[in-house]
């Protein structure tokens, strides 16, 4: 354990002051360092102020709860307390992470708990006998489909960390009015401009019989999943704690899960109603490959919790802490992640029909266009024969020396040797089609004689037999 060098400084002297040191020095300095108060001595400064989110709760175990101070080195005789770290969503190396969570966890952290909490991956052991789980993904920090959350559990404390806000997860004590509890209404079209008993907002109209709710506000409730204005029920052990942030991150998958299905809906709806210009935007844009690539982080992350979450269950059933009702919500928790899974591989497979339907447009585009190229070299091919033709020097070419009085059509010879040339290649390479052609045309033919001659055949042998029926 490290401690502030200033206030070391003021236990113990200067070394360079003192002679050797004796074993008998070392304990009494070691004394001095034991009964000294760091607490009130000097309040603790962090090396990146206000980089980080961080806030303190203590529950008395009973359903109550306070705000606390963050103070890390004190212990709690009752009840017990949880301290919460939210790394900031920002272009930074997974080292400037770890820096961040040194700087307000050290001390009483160590730094193999530090690795613990701050790589990358999945994880879930015992770390000098606390609970240690992570439920980290790779991929820059800055996309909201790049998710971590880590935690160490004791019996006293739970200290987590997760990367960004997550919805719901603090507790607050301030009771304030939410939306949700209000009575909506609908405004009519032609009452807009009413406003005698009418107050203007930016959630919508507030009247005297209830809230009339806008429709861009309606469009953001209903993509979402969880609301910070839910109430949360408190924890009354480090199980119910335990339970509540890892259902926050489950909550916080299916909201996301929510809003790729909301936007996959939209760009179904415009595809549908839209024209070739949408469609090529789209492809301009590479919106389907990144789409594929965010739900690849997505399910890393789904992944990761549904391998993690299952043996955090196994621990906790040993634990003091951990009651059979906190044992049930994770195995349900654990079935809701298995089914979030199950709903982002039909997304994908969405995503990758409406990519094939877009790749098959783009091809007929192309088709069409190389369609009409070739219309135009086929009108153009006469002129490019006759100009090549008439253009053709033929001045050295042998056998076509105009001086000479034998061979003065040195353009005839020429078109000559060009029809020579011509008839050889059509009997090289169209001789073996030509020939199957004729095969089987002949064939054919003999076949269909053949068929013609047994069905003659066949009728006048019936009707000598049977000579009731009539000939078709």
């Amino acid at each position: 354990m490290t401690f502030n060098s200033r206030s070391l400084s003021r236990i113990v002297p200067v070394l360079g002051q003192q002679s050797s040191g004796s074993e008998s020095d070392m304990d009494s300095i070691s004394e001095q360092v034991a009964k000294f108060d760091f607490f009130g001595a000097e309040q603790v400064r962090f090396h990146f102020p206000g980089a980080v989110r961080k806030f303190a709760y203590r529950f008395d175990g009973y359903g109550k709860f306070v705000k606390k101070e963050w103070d890390l080195m004190r212990e709690v005789s009752d009840g017990f307390c949880w301290y919460h770290v939210e790394l900031p969503r920002s272009s930074q190396k997974l080292s400037m992470s770890a820096e961040y969570l040194i700087d307000v966890l050290c001390p009483p952290l160590k730094l193999q708990e530090i690795l613990a909490l701050v790589s990358s991956g999945p994880f879930c052991g015992t770390v000098d006998g606390a609970l240690v789980f992570r439920v980290n993904s790779a991929g820059p920090c800055a996309s909201k489909f790049t998710q971590r959350i880590s935690a160490i559990v004791t019996d006293r404390r739970v200290i987590s960390v997760s990367l960004g806000r997550v919805s719901r997860l603090d507790f607050s004590t301030a009771s304030t009015r939410s939306l949700l509890s209000e009575v909506p209404l609908i405004e009519a079209k032609e009452q807009s401009n009413d406003t005698d008993s009418e107050r203007m907002s930016h959630l919508g109209s507030t009247k005297s019989r209830g809230v009339v709710i806008q429709e861009h506000v309606l469009e953001f409730l209903l993509s979402r999943n969880t609301f910070e204005e839910a109430e949360n029920a408190i924890p009354t052990g480090v199980g119910n704690l335990l339970v509540h942030i890892i259902d926050t991150h489950v909550d916080q998958l299916h909201e996301i899960v929510l809003q790729l299905e909301t936007e996959l809906d939209e760009v179904e709806r415009d595809l549908d109603i839209g024209v070739g210009a949408t469609k090529k935007q789209m492809l301009d844009d590479r919106r389907f490959p990144k789409m594929h690539l965010n739900l690849q982080r997505l399910l890393q992350v789904i992944a990761h919790g549904d391998q993690v979450f299952p043996r955090v269950k196994d621990k906790c059933a040993g634990k003091s802490w951990c009651s059979s009702e906190d044992l049930t919500t994770l195995e349900a928790l654990v079935g809701r992640l298995r089914k979030l899974k199950e709903n982002v591989g039909f997304i994908v497979s969405r995503i990758t029909a409406i990519q094939a339907g877009l790749d098959s447009w783009q091809a007929e585009q192309i088709n069409r266009k190389l369609y009409y190229l070739s219309f135009l070299s086929m009108l153009f091919l006469p002129l490019s024969i006759v100009t090549g033709a008439f253009g053709m020097n033929v001045g050295g070419v042998p056998w076509t020396t105009q001086t000479n009085p034998k061979n003065i059509h040195g353009f005839r010879n020429i078109m000559l040797i060009c029809a020579v040339i011509v008839l050889l290649l059509l009997t090289l390479f169209g001789a073996a089609p030509l020939y199957n052609y004729l095969i089987s045309r002949s064939r054919q033919g003999a076949r269909d004689r053949r068929l013609r001659s047994q069905k003659s055949i066949r009728y006048l042998g019936g009707s000598k037999r049977r000579s009731q029926y009539l000939p078709l």
